[in-house]
């Protein structure tokens, strides 16, 4: 079950929350969902240089909330805000409401965020670094940052070769089946002179034991991180500390033999 399914889809409601936040009622819900297909299309399309990870839309009576997830916030806000003013008038025209708010959020660490590792992979391989290279450095580089396991998948003409394939690459461990574990997804391409490559990326972020708020604007995982980085600092101290001691011991030890 947990092959076949889009990880995301499969985990709502249990451990992660939707990117639409909103009621819609029989006639006007194909609306709203319509709208919110353009919005992230208009703002994908628009920002493509901003390292935007997701978009969180909410809506209230008369009042639209438009929160961006991005690497990248100085190029979307631009120097003053000017460009995301640009951008919220280009949604009012676009969505018809006068009463839009955009809020940017930064994400600390990009390197263990699907959609901004996959995006990466994807403009490497349009600059025709080579795909091997360009998923071994993103698998190090995640796993450097604290995630469990990733593994990417690629598939399509790769290298230019005549006839497609698909090559998968995996390290650490990332189970699928686990509804607690914190797998983020994401599948993006790659436009190339010999055609598309497609791009599926899966992170492990680790377990989740409590109860998680199902907010998509709350930042999870960040002070649970820092923490564990906090005790392995520790830990590694107290071992280097002991060592030292015991050097120091026997130093005393043989000098004490040989007087």
């Amino acid at each position: 079950m947990g092959q076949k399914t889009n990880p995301i889809g499969n985990r709502l409601g249990i451990i992660r929350g939707w990117d639409s936040n909103w009621y819609g009622s029989k006639k006007d819900f194909a609306t709203k969902l319509i709208e919110d297909n353009k919005i992230r299309t208009y703002l994908n399309a628009r920002i493509n240089k901003g390292g935007i990870s997701r978009v969180v839309i909410e809506r209230t009576l008369g009042k639209l909330i438009i929160t961006v997830h991005t690497s990248k916030p100085g190029i979307i806000i631009g120097k003053g805000g000017n460009e995301v003013d640009r951008i919220k008038e280009e949604l009012k025209k676009l969505t018809g409401k006068e009463d839009v708010q955009i809020n940017i959020l930064e994400i600390r660490r990009p390197e263990m965020d699907a959609n901004i590792v996959a995006e990466t992979i994807a403009k490497q391989i349009e600059s025709r670094i080579n795909y091997k290279r360009a998923i071994k450095m993103a698998i190090a580089t995640a796993l450097r940052m604290g995630a469990e396991g990733i593994k990417v998948k690629i598939s399509g003409r790769l290298g230019g070769a005549e006839i497609a394939r698909s090559e998968e690459m995996k390290q650490g461990r990332v189970p699928l089946h686990t509804f607690r574990m914190d797998i983020d997804y994401a599948s993006l391409f790659a436009l190339t002179v010999y055609g598309k490559i497609g791009i599926k990326v899966w992170i492990c972020k680790g377990e989740v034991l409590g109860k998680r708020d199902l907010n998509p604007n709350v930042l999870t995982g960040k002070e649970g991180d820092n923490r564990a980085g906090g005790d392995r600092r520790e830990h590694h101290g107290e071992r280097r500390d002991n060592r030292g001691g015991g050097e120091r011991r026997g130093g005393d030890n043989r000098g004490g033999g040989r007087r």
